[in-house]
């Protein structure tokens, strides 16, 4: 009997080593899922502050152009074309 008992003890022991691991694992878990969580924040911050800045680097660079920036003519002179065809593509629609 207590070759039976020392094996049940053995296995308890190794039972509950697993609980132990699992419940270290589980808050492992949780904590990276919460680390997930806060990464996937900043990403979604930074993504829109990326935006905000692709906006302004794009109205500053129009600007530039507007003043007659000699790197920008170029650039200037399709935004005004593209401006003029817009306008023309709403005078159009209004006189329909």
């Amino acid at each position: 009997m207590s070759v039976i008992a020392e094996i049940i003890d053995t296995l308890e022991n190794k039972v509950e080593k697993l609980f132990m691991k699992m419940k270290s694992l589980e808050k492992n878990s949780q904590d990276l899922k919460i680390e997930l969580t806060k990464a996937a924040q900043v990403i979604q911050t930074q993504s829109q502050e990326i935006e905000a800045l692709k906006t302004q680097c794009e109205t500053l660079k129009m600007a530039n152009a507007l003043l007659g920036s000699d790197e920008n003519k170029r650039d200037t002179k399709l935004k005004i074309n593209s401006l003029i065809r817009e306008i023309d593509y709403c005078i159009a629609q209004l006189s329909d």
